[in-house]
């Protein structure tokens, strides 16, 4: 370990900004997999409400469950990294509408959905706990309805429930 350290830090001045940005990230996400995953009442609210509602597993449109919960808020009201990490996504889909998704310890994917705009964030990008990744809106299929985030978390790819990593407090 303590060679590749050496030989990425000569490296590191001879090549271009963006990918020694790419490495950096690649490193971190490393070093985020050997941290432990988020346990129960660890996690801030994405959101400064802490009336959470547990709305996990609800029936959803084709069949579906609901793999995260919504936290309602005003439009435009920041909604905040729940775990340090490196950005993988900043884009849209078509149920989420404009998702942001962290990578953090353990490797665990946090995803923010059907948010009004973001923040000034890239992919690769690091953030901290807390940092503004974007901001509450409806868009995707939640067009129409009350704004709020949807937050979920996967771990290996599967759906975990947030709600009891939330802190409530």
């Amino acid at each position: 370990m303590l060679a590749l350290l050496f030989v990425f830090d000569k490296l590191l001045p001879s090549i271009s900004q963006q990918t020694q940005s790419f490495v950096v990230a690649k490193w971190q996400q490393l070093s985020l997999l050997q941290q432990e995953l988020p346990t129960e009442n660890s996690l801030p609210s994405p959101l400064p409400e802490r009336n959470l509602t547990d709305t996990w597993g609800a029936a959803r449109s084709q069949g579906r469950s609901h793999e995260g919960i919504d936290i309602f808020a005003p439009r435009n009201t920041p909604v905040r990294s729940t775990t340090q990490g490196v950005v993988s996504k900043v884009g849209e889909n078509t149920l989420g509408g404009r998702v942001v998704v962290v990578v953090g310890p353990g490797g665990a994917g946090h995803y923010y959905a059907h948010l009004e705009d973001y923040a000034d964030i890239s992919p690769n990008d690091w953030v901290n706990q807390g940092d503004v990744i974007g901001y509450v809106g409806d868009s995707g299929n939640a067009k129409g309805t009350p704004t709020h985030v949807h937050y979920g978390i996967y771990i290996n790819g599967s759906a975990v429930n947030p709600y009891p990593l939330l802190q409530k407090d």
